[in-house]
């Protein structure tokens, strides 16, 4: 449905998960402001989503521009939710992005498409931007349901969105979350055309034409390139790579897309 002419800016994600530490973060910060500095925030969206307690040290740590974001947020808006924080939080905190339906939420955490439906309202009307993943699991792809799944996980939270300007697509195949295992660049070319497909049939051409859809699932600098050439492949949500320095180059194969 669509090619490297489109106008779609290109967004790479780190998601640093459990991982970081303040001297760990400041040893980063350094691998990830290379002389001379690569991009800018006219270049492409790039954001990391430290763990909520390192948020203020990525913030003070990486140069401008980087994006800062959460990994998840509360169903709520308020209340009674020990050890939660609410998208209205993040927003006060002066972040603008967010991470909903990550796998491991869904598999480890019990969030269902209802609840991560619920976490994409609550950030919208904190005025958010949203990273809303989606994904199989092997046992998924292997009974031929991959794109069911992605359909049903899809529908959830198109039914949530208000402003698909703020929306981001991470579609993350489970199989490949941490694995070693990778898509290879035609299937995730498939997989994010019929994304976009379903988007153009349930919502609007349009809006499916400018919506970013990034690939997440073990990229790494050597196989971001040949992804990235993909033409519905528009950038990536980085695991374990986002830290180190290579997360660098995961950027640069953006830039030259």
């Amino acid at each position: 449905m669509s090619s490297k002419t489109h106008s779609r800016k290109y967004w790479v994600g780190g998601n640093w998960k459990c991982n970081g530490s303040l001297s760990s973060i400041a040893a980063l910060s350094e691998a990830l402001n290379p002389s001379p500095f690569p991009f800018t925030k006219d270049d492409l969206d790039v954001v990391v989503f430290p763990t909520a307690l390192h948020v203020h040290a990525a913030v003070e740590k990486l140069p401008g521009a980087y994006n800062v974001g959460c990994q998840d947020c509360c169903v709520a808006a308020k209340g009674a939710f020990t050890g939660d924080i609410s998208a209205d939080m993040i927003k006060d905190f002066g972040l603008n992005w967010l991470i909903v339906g990550h796998s491991e939420c869904r598999a480890k955490r019990g969030d269902s498409d209802e609840k991560v439906a619920e976490k994409v309202k609550r950030a919208m009307e904190a005025g958010l931007n949203v990273t809303a993943c989606i994904g199989e699991t092997l046992e998924q792809q292997q009974a031929g349901k991959a794109l069911e799944i992605c359909y049903q996980q899809l529908k959830a939270i198109a039914n949530s969105v208000t402003d698909w300007n703020r929306i981001v697509i991470a579609y993350e195949p489970v199989w490949a979350i941490g694995t070693g295992k990778v898509a290879t660049p035609e299937y995730a070319q498939t997989k994010h055309m019929e994304i976009r497909t379903w988007i153009s049939d349930n919502v609007t051409k349009e809006i499916a034409d400018n919506l970013r859809i990034v690939y997440g699932g073990s990229v790494t600098p050597s196989n971001c390139e040949t992804l990235m050439q993909q033409p519905d492949v528009d950038g990536f949500l980085v695991g374990g790579a986002s830290l180190n320095a290579g997360f660098v180059d995961i950027i640069k194969s953006a830039l030259v897309a």
